[in-house]
Formats: C-alpha cells, structure tokens, sequence
C-alpha cells in the first residue's frame, strides 16, 4: 500500500489496479471456487492472508525503499503474463491462466517499484504459487506413484504384524477383504498441506537457509510415511473388526489424526535441525 501511496502518479497506479482487476475477475473466481471443492487445495484461502501479513511485517523495511520503478523491464513482463492469460484462455488451460495472474504481480511491483521492491516481496508472491493445483498432467502421475508407494510399504508393515497381505498395484489383499489405496488416500492433499507450512515455518521462524531446505525437503518422506502409517492402521483394524473398519468416522478420523501427527513430526524436525545447528555453533573454534 505504501508503494502506490509514495508513487508520484497515483492515478496511472489506480488505473493499473483497475485493469488488473479486470484481466483476473473470473480467474480469481475460478480459483476460489477450487479452494472451496478441492480438498487438496483448501489451505489456498490461506495462502492471500499469510502474503499479507509477510508484507505488512516487512512494511518498515519497505517504506525506507526507494522507489526506482522499471517501466521497461515491468511492462514487458506484464505485457507477457496478458499473453500468457490470453493462452490459457483460449487453450482451456487454467494453470497457464493463474500462473499468468503471479507473473502479473511481479510485473506490476517492477513497474511500480523496482527491483529493490521485488526482492522485498518475493516470498509473498513466491507464496502465491502454492496456491494454484497443480495441472493433471502433473498431479495425476505424483498421486498415483504416491498410491504405489503407500500400498507398498502398508504391505510390508502388515505383514510385520503377521497378517497375510499380497499387493497388486493400489491394492492390498487381505484374508476377508481388498483394500483399495485411492487417489484420496495417496498423501497428496497432507502433502500439499505440510509443504506450505513447512515454507511459512521457516521463512518465519528460521534463520538458516540450510535448515531451511532440509526442513522443506523433510516434507516429502513425512508425508510418505505417515501417510503409509495410516494405511497400516486401517488394513489392521479390517482384518481385525472387518470391512467396516476401514470406512465411514473412523477411516476419516484418521486421517486429521494423521495429519496432526505429520504436522508433530514436522516440528520435531525443525527443533532437531535447531539441536544440531547449536551443537556445531559450540564446536567451532573460536
């Protein structure tokens, strides 16, 4: 806000704004409303709301910037997201349409701002990104090698317990039933979840960029085994108390139960990677 406060051509930025608006209406719409029905992307009601507050808890650090607005360099990139709009308009591609909407806002803060301005909201619109699903070219291929892996290693952790499993694909074939692993239970929609807090924890809280990446990298077998955890449990409690077992409350239930414990293990990472780094800090010669 400061930015188009100190800009000596409000009117310019108003009108900017105003056709900003314009452009993305019906692609903000759009992606709203996948918000609201995709369970995988629910944390995306979030993601504006964390942006926000990145900025406004760097406002101090903003305002003393000075404003040296790249008009060229700016208005080309705006100039390739509206081309990149018109595309996936056309083309019926949403993710080229909303990936146009992010490239449009580091457009405008060049345009506006400069480059000294860009780098002080890169992570707030980095942050943008995770807001958008992931295209089915990409999803579909991540969500089933997702199934493959959490049917493989619920397998094998069943049969520790010394239940008879076999395993054909996504699913798990029990002495009374087969357990299907759906794209529902793959780990995706705890993986997309945990990736974005993993970012915002430790661009809030952490101030090494290697503890930083391992935390983020950390998100993945998490969500992996926790989720394979999960997919233990249910196998064990229908072979035990049949079919019923792995549906309706309780299959759900463990899933926030799941989750939570991701999110436990997550921060218990973050607190080793803070052991460890202090550890190492204490040995250095002085």
């Amino acid at each position: 806000m400061q930015l188009f406060l100190r800009n000596k051509n409000l009117s310019k930025v108003i009108a900017l704004t105003l056709a900003w608006l314009w452009l993305y209406h019906d692609v903000i719409r759009r992606l709203v409303d996948d918000w609201r029905v995709d369970e995988n992307y629910s944390h995306g009601f979030l993601i504006p709301l964390i942006s926000g507050y990145a900025l406004w808890a760097k406002r101090a650090t903003l305002a003393s910037l000075p404003l040296a607005p790249r008009w060229l360099i700016g208005g080309a990139v705006l100039l390739f997201a509206v081309l990149l709009l018109w595309a996936g308009i056309l083309s019926g591609e949403l993710y080229a349409a909303r990936l146009s909407l992010c490239l449009s806002l580091v457009g405008v803060v060049l345009y506006c701002g400069g480059g000294q301005w860009l780098r002080a909201c890169a992570f707030s619109l980095g942050l943008l990104l995770l807001a958008i699903p992931i295209p089915s070219l990409l999803f579909n291929p991540l969500a089933f090698r997702l199934q493959l892996l959490a049917s493989d290693w619920a397998t094998r952790a069943i049969r520790a317990f010394g239940v008879p499993a076999l395993r054909e694909g996504n699913v798990i074939e029990l002495v009374n039933m087969k357990l299907q692993v759906v794209e529902a239970c793959s780990g995706i929609r705890s993986l997309m979840t945990l990736l974005t807090l993993a970012i915002v924890y430790a661009y809030f809280f952490e101030r090494s960029w290697w503890r930083r990446i391992v935390l983020v990298l950390a998100v993945a077998p998490i969500a992996v085994v926790t989720n394979a955890a999960r997919v233990t449990g249910t196998g064990l409690l229908a072979h035990r108390y049949g079919e019923a077992a792995a549906e309706g409350f309780l299959h759900n239930f463990s899933g926030t139960l799941v989750f939570i414990a991701a999110v436990l293990l997550l921060l218990l990472t973050a607190w080793l990677l803070s052991r460890i780094d202090t550890v190492f800090s204490k040995a250095k010669p002085a």
